[in-house]
């Protein structure tokens, strides 16, 4: 069925305001829908978590039997992990700070620390025990849902991403898009690997990242056209004029 006119319009990328309520609204079905959906499967212990129990043993279980692919598993999952992360995350706020980009500076540093603070919020109210293994190669600290790793490489490389899209060339924009989504599929990859998570909370560390980014992102556009500046279409970037500092 169609929507409504007036709803159209405020949905229209093109309108004032129309990217930044497009943006919210993905938000809210993202966590609305799917994030919903799998909470509730975890709470309930739903078919979909004894699935994911089974594939969480079976895939450790062939990642310890490949010391490689152990290795592996354990370099891509640092890329992931908050320590590294909150230092180029600091990098870049740094390097914006100093090019004059004041908004873009605060824009990486609240969404990193406001995705963290979600994680940690969610991770107390969900409660969810970590996978319990026989014999383990891995370790890691607090609850298991949703997975912090996979949560802050999707909005947390996703926000240095969108601040850096005008520093590329129109046609470096796409592969870097594929290679923010690699990263993101490789981290989760990685916990699961590891054993640490399970299927359940790295999907829903995806979802929920996403979500956050999608808000935040929102939130800074709705702030530029409010200081006087242009809507911008994202995929151009957060603030297009950097490109020409």
């Amino acid at each position: 069925m169609d929507l409504p006119a007036g709803v159209k319009r405020r949905l229209d990328p093109a309108e004032r305001y129309g990217l930044r309520l497009t943006l919210l609204a993905a938000a809210v079905v993202l966590v609305g829908i799917p994030f919903g959906l799998l909470l509730d499967q975890v709470k309930r212990n739903g078919p979909l978590v004894r699935m994911d129990t089974y594939a969480a043993n079976h895939l450790h279980n062939w990642v310890r039997a490949h010391p490689l692919v152990k290795t592996v598993c354990e370099v891509v999952s640092f890329f992931g992990s908050p320590v590294w992360f909150y230092v180029i995350i600091a990098v870049a706020a740094t390097f914006w700070w100093v090019r004059g980009r004041r908004r873009l500076s605060l824009y990486v540093l609240v969404t990193t620390v406001g995705g963290g603070l979600i994680d940690t919020a969610v991770k107390v109210a969900v409660d969810r025990n970590r996978p319990s293994l026989d014999h383990p190669i891995a370790t890691a600290h607090g609850k298991s849902f949703p997975s912090g790793h996979t949560m802050v490489t999707t909005y947390g490389y996703g926000a240095l991403l969108l601040s850096f899209l005008p520093l590329m060339p129109p046609r470096a924009r796409r592969p870097a898009i594929g290679a923010w989504l690699t990263m993101v599929a490789l981290v989760a990859a990685s916990r699961l690997g590891l054993g640490v998570h399970y299927i359940t909370d790295v999907v829903g560390g995806f979802v929920l990242g996403l979500a956050w980014l999608a808000a935040a992102t929102a939130a800074f556009s709705i702030w530029r056209v409010e200081r006087g500046r242009k809507p911008v279409e994202v995929a151009e970037g957060l603030e297009p004029e950097a490109a020409r500092d």
